[in-house]
């Protein structure tokens, strides 16, 4: 197969500080650059899905599907800012001068944690509404649930401005050669970013959501206990078990996909570059980072028959029609 010039520089007039190319096979980078592409326009658009469904559909006016409608908002940020710069990165070659790229890469940390935020939100709204059912509608109030997802965009902002500090006002200090647009953090700094953006929330979502899962099982054991000491006793325990076997699924799929998603980023930013396949593997973390993006909606909305329903009246343009948005779209609506 064809070797792209390894050797070429990305600023030929640059011989003495220009970067080089990475060396990639001229049939490999096409491919990569295709698949790529698609899960950034995929991402981009089933994000876009989400965000138009619970805007339009006043029956999904909900505090719960306030905090999916930003969740998407970050996500579609995603696959529309981070994801085609990155794809322009694979290269090895930054061609957009120091301005952009402070944009992109202030972007790609305040981005990402803000969807961490909005995981940590939903997972205590899920808490509440399994743990404490009753006082959930005073509690979760949709004022409550606004004034939280600003605080989330808020403290991401100011947050990753701090910890960027010296990279905004000289970017061009984090960089060896011209062509690279990269961020350099201290040691002392990843650590403590790498606990308030990972270890830290991870461990608030796991001890929430098996909590939620041990009342989960528990109502359901309850209920089947008690239908069974009236009536349909052979049926009720199949039921529950169907019951029990779901929330176990659901909750697993959510914390794993966001373990999956985000550990081999975190990883090698703390192990840096410098073990065998380092920059290889840090790639492929920022891209399953981004990827689970991609997977958010699905997650979250895309198993749920109200979004499925929202999806088909959007997509025939049904919503062009009068009152569409009074539309009854969920009869039965799922929560995680």
């Amino acid at each position: 197969m064809e070797i792209l010039g390894g050797a070429e520089l990305c600023f030929p007039q640059l011989i003495n500080t220009s970067c080089k190319k990475s060396m990639q096979l001229h049939s490999e980078s096409i491919f990569i650059y295709v698949l790529l592409s698609c899960i950034s326009f995929v991402t981009v658009t089933l994000n876009l899905l989400v965000i138009i469904s619970i805007s339009h559909f006043r029956q999904l006016h909900t505090p719960t599907n306030f905090f999916l409608l930003s969740l998407a908002v970050s996500d579609l940020l995603v696959g529309l800012l981070l994801m085609p710069f990155q794809i322009m990165l694979l290269g090895g070659c930054w061609y957009l001068g120091n301005l952009v790229c402070v944009m992109f890469k202030y972007n790609s940390f305040v981005i990402p944690s803000a969807s961490v935020g909005h995981m940590v939100l939903i997972s205590v709204d899920r808490f509440v509404a399994i743990c404490d059912p009753l006082c959930y509608p005073s509690k979760i109030t949709q004022k409550r649930v606004k004034v939280c997802v600003c605080m989330c965009w808020i403290g991401s902002v100011l947050y990753n401005g701090a910890i960027l500090n010296h990279f905004l006002k000289q970017p061009e200090a984090h960089n060896s050669c011209s062509g690279k647009c990269i961020v350099t953090l201290d040691v002392l700094t990843e650590t403590f970013d790498l606990i308030f953006t990972f270890i830290g929330p991870i461990t608030v979502i796991i001890i929430l959501y098996m909590r939620v899962f041990v009342v989960a099982v528990s109502q359901a054991r309850a209920m089947r206990s008690h239908i069974a000491s009236v009536t349909l006793q052979d049926s009720v325990p199949v039921t529950a078990k169907k019951s029990e076997r779901k929330a176990a699924t659901a909750l697993g799929v959510v914390v794993l996909v966001f373990l999956i998603c985000f550990f081999p980023y975190f990883y090698s930013v703390l192990a840096g570059q410098d073990y065998p396949f380092g920059k290889q593997f840090s790639a492929f973390g920022i891209w399953l980072l981004y990827f689970n993006s991609c997977l958010n909606p699905l997650i979250y909305t895309f198993f749920y028959p109200w979004f499925r329903k929202s999806v088909k009246l959007i997509i025939t343009f049904q919503i062009c029609q009068p009152y569409s948005s009074d539309a009854n779209i969920q009869n039965d609506f799922p929560q995680l």
